[in-house]
């Protein structure tokens, strides 16, 4: 990689358009399953999302907050294109979901997030603390 091009130039847009194929392909790329058929309900049920596109008009980043749109908000599916990440891109992107959040009147946004990625979402504004998942069995 180049000097240069760790210096991307980050513009998070909130609701912007995304074709039904961009998330899945972008959450293959980082190693998760496509969910295509959650595209594009998603859309249509989350209070809002926001992405990331390159010079190239490509989706290198994606993230929603969904809810019943009361006090609190879930955070989930923070990706970044795998060629992009480590450069801010990440934390930008949750930032900005944050900050909707607060114009949008949520007063609480949760996150479930791997250990090992207790550091980015402290970076991004979270205060860590325990909580529990729960996965059907189905």
């Amino acid at each position: 990689m180049d000097e240069g091009e760790n210096n991307i130039n980050v513009k998070v847009m909130i609701n912007m358009p995304i074709s039904d194929n961009e998330v899945p392909d972008l959450r293959e790329l980082v190693g998760w399953g496509r969910r295509d058929k959650d595209y594009p309900a998603l859309f249509e049920r989350c209070n809002f999302w926001a992405g990331v596109r390159d010079e190239k008009d490509k989706l290198i980043a994606f993230g929603y907050i969904c809810g019943m749109g009361l006090e609190h908000g879930y955070m989930e599916d923070i990706i970044v294109h795998p060629y992009y990440q480590g450069r801010g891109i990440g934390v930008e992107l949750v930032k900005a979901l944050l900050k909707e959040a607060e114009q949008f009147g949520l007063k609480i946004v949760t996150v479930s997030y791997e250990e090992k990625n207790t550091n980015f979402y402290r970076t991004a504004g979270f205060t860590p603390g325990a909580g529990g998942v729960w996965f059907s069995s189905e």
